[in-house]
């Protein structure tokens, strides 16, 4: 405000404030005060990885009002993202959210030559005083999509289509297979390799590759999925999706349900505690029982019986009544990974499985 104003005008503009802030409004006032900084290693509208954490960072904006939110698209996971979070910084941010697993490193160079300001890290594996990591661990969710898929088939035959077979998609797949044999004994499963996290081509040709071979169900983590729903679709194969509840929007007609990431209110909390002054750096790793993930809605080729038997494992899972890796659990080559009358540490399985269980087959070596 210009000094020049009358003293009277600057004591009762003074009073107002105060009144504003004794009446509640402070967490307004502040939240404007934030500017927060999101980089995605996509396009905001893959309908996959990146549009749910944009969908995130919608609802937290909308959640907490007066928030600025700077997002940069398709950065690449090197030297160029440290570059986009000193702009942001420059932009007045005290807020960033590094997007992708590459982001790592370039967080910590920045975060520590920037000590007051916070940063998030998705899925990452290192902290620091300033920079927290999250992520959400989908295996239980995996295993319902078993469920529906091992009910749903009229081949027995599944198929999934993946960037790379690192410890936790195995795990995911693992879990999958498991809960589809739950339900249906003859089920397999076939994993097929893109060695890229996003390829059309790819996908697309993995897709029609499965179709090829008689699966009939398609799932997939990949950051977008929607190629793999679409070429599902003009297969007239089936589909179970991942990332994003959107993509279910280009599914077709033989959509099942999916996976979605649903990270606004973890957002929204992350705000609050930068605002308030009460941010710690932590490891934050949702679940079934209170995670960042919903299950997305039925499509019609989903038959009620899959419903019901998703709600009632969804109970049991969180209860512990069942248990996805409980022993004997075997191989694809015979050898028995997890021995009868024990039950697998999902924590440990998702960052050391090298394997596929008995009844799921790929090249994933």
């Amino acid at each position: 405000m210009n000094s020049s104003l009358p003293m009277k005008l600057l004591t009762v503009v003074a009073i107002i404030a105060f009144l504003l802030v004794g009446c509640g409004t402070s967490s307004s006032t502040a939240a404007s005060k934030l500017t927060v900084g999101a980089l995605h290693v996509g396009s905001i509208h893959d309908l996959g990885y990146n549009e749910a954490m944009h969908d995130g960072l919608v609802e937290m904006k909308k959640n907490v009002p007066g928030i600025k939110l700077i997002e940069a698209e398709n950065v690449p996971e090197s030297a160029d993202a440290e570059r986009v979070m000193e702009n942001m910084i420059g932009q007045g941010a005290k807020l960033i959210f590094a997007q992708s697993f590459g982001y790592l490193q370039p967080a910590l160079n920045v975060a520590k030559r920037h000590p007051d300001v916070v940063f998030e890290h998705a899925a990452g594996n290192q902290l620091a005083t300033n920079l927290g990591t999250f992520w959400s661990d989908t295996t239980a969710y995996e295993y319902l999509m078993g469920v529906v898929a091992g009910k749903s088939t009229k081949t027995n035959k599944l198929g999934w289509v993946i960037g790379y077979p690192v410890p936790n998609i195995l795990t995911s797949i693992n879990a999958f297979e498991l809960g589809a044999k739950s339900v249906n004994p003859k089920a397999t499963t076939q994993v097929i390799v893109d060695n890229a996290w996003v390829e059309p081509a790819k996908e697309a040709e993995a897709v029609n590759a499965l179709a090829d071979n008689g699966v009939d169900v398609a799932t997939m983590i990949v950051d977008s999925p929607s190629t793999v729903v679409q070429t599902a679709a003009k297969r007239n194969i089936m589909s179970i999706g991942f990332h994003c509840l959107c993509v279910q929007s280009v599914a077709g007609k033989g959509w099942l349900t999916g996976i979605g990431f649903t990270w606004g209110s973890l957002f929204t909390q992350f705000a609050n505690d930068v605002i308030a002054g009460k941010w710690k750096s932590k490891n934050i790793v949702g679940s079934l029982q209170q995670g960042y993930n919903a299950i997305a809605p039925y499509g019609s080729s989903a038959s009620d019986s899959a419903k019901q038997l998703v709600t009632q494992d969804k109970s049991d899972l969180i209860s512990g009544n069942l248990q996805i890796f409980k022993g004997p659990i075997t191989d694809n080559q015979g050898t028995v990974r997890i021995p009868a009358g024990q039950v697998g540490d999902v924590n440990n399985l998702l960052t050391t499985t090298d394997w596929l269980v008995e009844g799921a087959t790929g090249q994933i070596k």
